[in-house]
């Protein structure tokens, strides 16, 4: 796990990145300590949420996972950082077996900034923050009043809005 992260060609420009980690396979918190220490050197992390224990969502995965949703402040380009997390998640023991199965590790940009990417291998902001509460409960936390891009609400009116019925909790270690 000591990946150097770190790439010399970095813009010169920072913006905010919004990333949610988390797993529900091995040593789950410290997986999620791992994986925080490991994106920190991707840029300073302006914002840490608590951490949360969540119901699996989308009926493949076994288990609850802890989810935490960090902030950093970044000089890649939202594709340099997806390759950056993905390479964590491969450092973590994370196998893409299946979709939305168990994991040792998936980090996720929910946000770049005010950046809206479609594309084939990313999509920012992530597509099913307003359906997913145990998204939307640690961003209400940090960023209530961050509005969405494309949607045009605030977590928080998203959160009220929240069809999902999942359970979210504050961890307790």
């Amino acid at each position: 796990m000591d990946h150097d992260y770190k790439n010399n060609n970095v813009l010169s420009m920072f913006e905010k990145a919004v990333l949610l980690l988390g797993g529900n396979k091995g040593e789950r918190l410290m997986l999620l300590n791992a994986a925080v220490e490991a994106v920190s050197k991707l840029g300073e992390v302006t914002l840490l949420s608590k951490i949360y224990e969540t119901e699996a969502w989308g009926g493949v995965a076994n288990g609850a996972f802890l989810n935490q949703l960090i902030q950093i402040k970044t000089a890649y380009s939202p594709p340099e950082l997806l390759a950056f997390i993905q390479q964590i998640e491969t450092d973590l023991g994370r196998k893409r077996d299946e979709h939305w199965g168990d994991r040792t590790m998936d980090i996720d940009i929910i946000y770049f900034g005010e950046r809206v990417i479609d594309s084939p291998e990313l999509h920012i902001p992530h597509p099913f923050i307003g359906a997913r509460k145990f998204v939307l409960v640690p961003l209400v936390e940090i960023l209530p009043d961050y509005i969405h891009p494309i949607i045009g609400k605030t977590n928080r009116q998203m959160l009220i809005e929240c069809k999902d019925e999942s359970e979210v909790r504050v961890w307790e270690c």
